[in-house]
């Protein structure tokens, strides 16, 4: 653990190095408020809920979260500095889980700052803060997972518009995946199984349950396995890198 808390440390502190950190909380900040309270007619709908700002967040992280993970693996490609944190004594594990973390955290940190808002709901009526808490729990989740498709993007590349472009594709086709839409064009063309199986990635049911206040175990072991899945592949990608 303190190899990993060393590299989360070294890594968090490399985004607040740069006004990048900065404009990218600015953002994500000021695309959420406009989400909510413009986009989502917050003030017109007259309830003392954030349902309208949770329901942008899976389409906002799509791009963001990509933007911020792309630098993690293909900057250290590009520079040559893989090889020397590969030496160090450090198992790719320690320097994946490092790496991620600080990235996890720094999404929360963008998160946290959207608190405001949750205490304007407070000010203007009294919602249901329950669901308001386990809401932020699901977008955290979800951040995490989407952090771990944009780590092991940026693992293949040493380009990081590249590693950007795939991570928010990979994204996508796991927030539309799932879609009744989607589903249905293959229904009666696949098997059963297969279109089942398709049906199961939707990452907006899922988060939309959390949203509601719903905590239910399949849907935090499925954030929780795919986020587990896409590291266990970074570290497998980093390996065959530090094998060549």
């Amino acid at each position: 653990m303190r190899h990993i808390w060393t590299i989360t440390k070294r890594e968090l502190a490399a985004y607040f190095a740069t006004p990048v950190a900065f404009v990218f909380i600015a953002i994500f900040v000021a695309v959420t408020g406009a989400m909510t309270f413009y986009v989502g007619h917050f003030f017109e709908r007259d309830q003392a809920s954030l349902s309208s700002f949770f329901a942008y967040h899976p389409w906002v992280y799509i791009l963001l979260v990509p933007a911020v993970a792309m630098r993690l693996w293909a900057e250290e490609r590009k520079s040559g500095t893989i090889e020397q944190l590969l030496t160090l004594p450090v198992t790719t594990t320690q320097a994946v889980l490092g790496k991620f973390l600080a990235a996890w955290l720094f999404s929360g940190i963008a998160l946290a700052l959207t608190a405001p808002m949750w205490l304007t709901v407070n000010i203007l009526g009294e919602p249901d803060n329950g669901a308001i808490a386990v809401g932020y729990l699901g977008s955290f989740l979800m951040a995490g997972a989407f952090m771990s498709i944009g780590i092991c993007m940026s693992a293949l590349t040493r380009n990081q518009i590249i590693a950007f472009i795939t991570g928010a594709l990979v994204c996508f086709i796991f927030t539309m995946g799932g879609l009744d839409s989607v589903v249905n064009v293959f229904r009666g063309r696949l098997p059963t199984i297969l279109v089942e199986t398709l049906a199961s990635f939707n990452f907006l049911s899922r988060f939309d349950s959390l949203t509601r206040g719903v905590i239910e175990l399949r849907d935090v072991v499925f954030l929780v396995s795919l986020t587990a899945f896409w590291l266990f592949a970074t570290v497998v990608f980093v390996d065959r890198r530090k094998a060549a």
